[in-house]
């Protein structure tokens, strides 16, 4: 650990101003990424786990991703979905065990597919499954 009597701006503005230090930050371009749309949080009728904030959602990020990928800008999907036995669930595989706990979300199960309703270009977007929380 390096001890410092900087503030905590200061240190920022220290290590900014380091001419070794590698450059990081925003990309040259943006990109759409479309988190956990998958029915155990989009299919209200079926999970109790569902939300829906509104009614258009899913029809708003499908138009946004038409956007993106017309203007050849990435569309990443992500979702969360877990081996049988859990392991790949980090913590929060430890918080609650029911069957609507977030571990008992399984590679293949209903509950871990994308929405029908989505249109993902299967070809060309990048679907992330999420493991390790």
């Amino acid at each position: 650990m390096e001890e410092s009597d900087l503030t905590p701006r200061q240190y920022y503005e220290h290590i900014k101003a380091n001419p070794n230090r590698a450059r990081f930050g925003f990309g040259r371009k943006p990109a759409i990424i479309n988190i956990d749309l998958q029915k155990a949080y989009t299919c209200v009728d079926e999970f109790k786990t569902a939300y829906e904030t509104d009614p258009r959602q899913i029809e708003y990020v499908n138009r946004l991703s038409e956007i993106a990928r017309s203007k050849q800008l990435p569309v990443i999907w992500s979702h969360v979905a877990f081996l049988e036995s859990a392991a790949d669930a980090g913590v929060w595989g430890t918080r609650t065990d029911t069957p609507d706990s977030l571990q008992n979300i399984k590679v293949g199960s209903r509950r871990a597919e994308f929405d029908d309703r989505l249109n993902i270009d299967h070809a060309h977007d990048v679907i992330y499954n999420k493991r390790m929380p």
